[in-house]
């Protein structure tokens, strides 16, 4: 039979060119779109005036609230341009409300000379056009001068009052202590939230639309989704059930077909640790402890988020529910990475079948991690509680959500990873030659260690034009996270399954060919289905719709693949050593399709994400995809990495408490799902209804406190969980017995 470009394609030597051709075109397209943003983000005016001449705010006075904003971590406690935490407003629509209701109200006086709550409806249609008018006509963002009305001025004077009260009084119903920011900070800030108030409200030159393709949906200025958005969700929705048909057949047709000449290989045997391996076994408790510490702090900031009037056990004014969010994030971001580092500097030794050179780096790179971990707590916590105004940005919270470590922390977590890849591809350079599965995790190692370096550009100081600042966050965030670290993922997971004995090298080099191919495709311009609000064009609503949440099936399909054959060998009477390892492996392909794929597509496609943006139906999506995509083959290293010594010393190993801590924290992160996508999917009603203010308000989520209260349940056993795995295995690991002890 005639061979198809299809049967060709689905080839090894087909699916890695596949995989380097679209390779090469998504970073070419990123590098172009990435090359042009100066030309489409919203300038930031030399200064902002009224009509009358008073001039309200400049360029500079702008680039300072940006700081301040940053230096307070302001984006831990609300949004800007729906950007942030969910705890407190989304400044951006604050400042766009109250000046929509202060122009009601000056214009419904001067047409009519009655209030605005005294005329009729007619009439106020009347004043909504002129509101209208002075909003989208008269104010243009300009780079060098932008006019307001004086009747806009007046409101921008208000604002100013409102958020400086905010700032520095404090707001106790939505959990925010003050008593920190000064009233002159408070106002650089205010003009920095104006500004970003014009990005949302003020048309985009020769369009209909504004710079934040009119997001926020605002009912008084009737700004609402573009029918394109609409558009792009149905081809979503059918591009991506289209392909997942595709990937489905392509998979079972092509890539997990078994060959009966082809044997899986024994499973790996250990009967010694290298040297450098024995000194990865103190990473182990400070893996599972930072995973501990983070749970119990979202435990405690799920109470603040149910009752932010109350003090839990510690005054908010000693613990802000800012400073603990940034916390919380950053430790999520810490205690993966470091489990990673582990999994890396296991493996290299098996695959070149020799040691370091230099065992004692590995105590080099601990204790370099060891420093980075406490001093950017220590800086998290004095920065954004005002102790460190003259070196917050080097050393205290740079105040960007996810990416909030101060610059010499971030320097040293880059050189920490570096330093990392150089111990990795120093041992196993020579034997990636031969195969693509050790090659995979040298480069996506390589590309971790790298890419984190796009969020400290420039490197000396903050970017002044915040949607910039943004574009590149998302870099770390989205490129970081779901690009570099899945295809070190695919790397990790093809690897183990092999060394498992579970599936073939030949399927799993294939399978794992596929999904980097899948993962380039999508997961790099993926990243703008987050760029449109902030000031990016329209046609990243297109872009980052399109080419999202496909990447995770593949994965899922292999380690099904892989589940079938360990229960063959398991009814055929073989064991497998590594069961416990593998278990959080297959949580992580499981859980990594519900929170990136389902989630992400719920929350993903443009209609949906207009209105749920800056809600609660963010939080099953991250927390779920952060959890089961990353952080389950971060234990599931620190696992391998105890069962290898557990092995190597002939060690008791009982998997009795591993497997309760696994499923009492997997059953409360599936669990913790349910009560915020339903709080979520309220506040999304209520923006859909009333405009994105309302779904802001504290009063939005009160209603739904007994949903709130039902997080008691998910958050406890998770933190159960957590704990059972912190003592589990610092029991395996330091104080088995040997198993010849215990017969004896």
């Amino acid at each position: 039979m005639k061979e198809t470009l299809l049967d060709k394609f689905m080839t090894r030597k087909g699916l890695y060119t596949g995989f380097w051709i679209i390779a090469l075109f998504m970073v070419t397209m990123l590098i172009y779109y990435t090359a042009n943003l100066q030309k489409e983000v919203p300038p930031i005016p030399k200064e902002v005036k009224t009509v009358s001449g008073e001039v309200l705010y400049t360029y500079a006075d702008v680039v300072a609230g940006k700081g301040y904003f940053q230096q307070f971590d302001l984006m831990d406690w609300g949004t800007l341009l729906g950007m942030g935490a969910y705890m407190g407003p989304d400044f951006t629509t604050d400042f766009l409300h109250y000046r929509t209701e202060f122009l009601y109200e000056f214009y419904a006086q001067e047409i009519y000379e009655k209030s605005n709550s005294e005329i009729s409806k007619i009439q106020r249609g009347a004043v909504k056009e002129r509101v209208k008018k002075d909003i989208k006509e008269q104010t243009k963002l300009l780079e060098k001068t932008t006019v307001y009305t004086d009747a806009s001025g007046a409101a921008y004077k208000k604002n100013v009052e409102y958020l400086t009260k905010l700032l520095v009084e404090g707001d106790k119903e939505r959990a925010f202590a003050g008593g920190i920011i000064r009233t002159e900070e408070a106002q650089k800030i205010a003009a920095f939230v104006d500004w970003s108030q014009l990005v949302a409200s003020s048309l985009r030159p020769n369009t209909e639309r504004t710079w934040s393709n009119n997001w926020p949906p605002e009912p008084l200025l009737d700004q609402d989704v573009n029918f394109n958005a609409h558009k792009i969700s149905l081809w979503e929705f059918l591009i991506l059930w289209t392909l997942t048909i595709v990937v489905i057949f392509l998979a079972y047709e092509y890539l997990l077909v078994k060959d009966k000449k082809e044997d899986l290989q024994p499973a790996i045997k250990i009967t010694h640790l290298y040297k450098s391996q024995k000194k990865l076994l103190k990473y182990i408790p400070i893996v599972a402890a930072l995973f501990f510490v983070q749970l119990i702090i979202g435990g405690y900031l799920a109470h603040l988020y149910t009752e932010p009037t109350q003090d839990f056990l510690i005054s908010q004014k000693i613990l802000p529910f800012n400073v603990l969010r940034s916390i919380h994030t950053q430790l999520a971001i810490l205690w993966v990475a470091v489990g990673w580092l582990v999994g890396g500097l296991l493996i290299a030794p098996w695959v070149a079948n020799k040691d370091h050179k230099y065992p004692w780096l590995v105590d080099v790179l601990w204790a370099a991690l060891l420093v980075v971990a406490v001093g950017s707590m220590i800086g998290l916590y004095m920065g954004a509680t005002g102790q460190l105004r003259e070196t917050w940005f080097w050393l205290g919270n740079e105040g960007r959500e996810l990416i909030n470590l101060g610059r010499a922390w971030d320097i040293g977590l880059v050189i920490g990873l570096v330093f990392w890849f150089l111990l990795i591809i120093s041992l196993i350079r020579k034997a990636a030659t031969n195969n693509p599965i050790v090659s995979t995790i040298i480069w996506s190692a390589f590309a971790i260690a790298t890419l984190y370096i796009a969020g400290m550009m420039p490197i000396h100081k903050i970017v002044p034009n915040y949607t910039i600042d943004d574009y590149y966050r998302w870099w770390v965030i989205h490129l970081w996270v779901e690009l570099t670290f899945e295809l070190f993922s695919a790397g990790v997971i093809a690897f183990f399954t092999v060394s498992l004995g579970l599936i073939s090298q030949k399927t799993a080099v294939k399978v794992m060919l596929f999904e980097l191919f899948l993962i380039m495709l999508s997961g790099t311009l993926g990243v703008g289905h987050h760029y449109f609000w902030q000031g990016l064009d329209e046609y990243w609503i297109a872009v980052g719709g399109i080419f999202s949440a496909l990447e995770p099936l593949p994965l899922a399909l292999m380690i099904i693949e892989a589940m079938k054959n360990q229960r063959e060998k398991r009814l055929n009477g073989e064991t497998n050593e590594f069961a416990i390892p593998f278990m959080w492996i297959s949580g992580s392909a499981v859980l990594n399709w519900i929170g990136a794929g389902f989630f992400g597509m719920v929350i993903n496609t443009p209609t949906i994400s207009y209105y749920s943006h800056g809600t609660y139906l963010i939080m099953p999506h991250g927390h779920v995809a952060l959890l089961g995509a990353f952080g389950y083959i971060s234990i599931a290293f620190i696992y391998m990495a105890s069962r290898t010594n557990s092995l190597a010393k002939g060690l008791v190993w009982n998997e009795k408490l591993s497997k309760y801590g696994f499923w009492i924290l997997t059953i409360g992160t599936l669990l913790f799902a349910i009560p915020t996508y339903i709080v979520g999917m309220e506040q999304t009603q209520i923006a859909h209804d009333l405009g994105y203010y309302y779904a802001r308000l504290h009063s939005a989520v009160e209603p739904m406190k007994s949903w709130l209260w039902f997080r008691i349940v998910p958050d406890s056993l998770m933190i159960i969980g957590g704990g059972l795995i912190l003592f589990d295995l610092v029991s395996k690991t330091f104080f088995a017995k040997k198993v010849n002890e215990l017969n004896s």
